[in-house]
């Protein structure tokens, strides 16, 4: 992402709009509230999920360790997502969530190993605990040095510590939330979904108002 145009907007309004931002109005909402264009508030909003973006790609240094679950889920269209491919108008999402902390997003080609397994030794820490399904992408996980642990959704969905309850509630979580704008264009894919994964991994309204005010004030004015 480029340098970011500095915003026309009043900054009472951008307050405003980064208030209805961080709450889950929808920009057409906010802007009737504000009084401001829709259009002007779409791109608004959309600028806002870019700099939530660039921020996270600043902040990638950051490993996990200990009881990690790991998924791939399938955002958009309406077939069921294909395993290794995803399906025709389905784009594919690799998750890896820190038990009782953050979770990470990487949106990926295909859910092979070899798409798999290079993010995986990025992110966690080896001989950490690794908890996935039974698909055969996860395979090799032991071979690279983690403690494997399946579970077999066609039988259960938990047995005791062995389940993906949290990474699949969050990625169920981003999928409700991008349906309330009945379809994201693909090209705007990325910022939305950095956009849960910071909402996510930051829960408290507040600390996410402060840390918007402060990227508005440092890109946009």
């Amino acid at each position: 992402m480029g340098t970011m145009r500095k915003s026309r907007l009043s900054l009472a309004k951008q307050d405003r709009l980064a208030e209805h931002f961080v709450t889950g109005t929808t920009a057409r909402c906010a802007a009737a509230l504000i009084g401001v264009n829709s259009k002007t508030a779409i791109y608004y909003f959309q600028r806002l999920r870019e700099i939530i973006s660039r921020q996270l790609e600043l902040d990638t240094n950051e490993i996990f360790s200990g009881e990690i679950e790991v998924d791939e889920s399938y955002f958009g269209g309406r077939r069921k997502g294909q395993r290794g491919r995803g399906a025709a108008g389905k784009i594919p999402v690799f998750g890896l969530l820190k038990r009782k902390g953050k979770v990470y997003t990487k949106i990926i080609p295909d859910a092979f190993s070899s798409t798999l397994m290079p993010i995986i030794q990025d992110k966690v820490v080896p001989d950490s605990i690794v908890y996935s399904d039974c698909w055969r992408g996860y395979n090799v996980l032991g071979v690279y040095g983690f403690k494997h642990y399946r579970i077999n959704h066609s039988k259960l969905f938990a047995d005791k510590k062995n389940h993906i309850n949290g990474i699949e509630n969050f990625c169920n979580q981003a999928k409700r939330h991008m349906r309330k704008f009945n379809g994201v264009p693909k090209e705007h894919f990325g910022p939305f979904l950095k956009e849960c994964e910071w909402c996510f991994n930051n829960p408290d309204y507040q600390e996410q108002l402060r840390h918007i005010k402060q990227w508005v004030r440092l890109y946009l004015t």
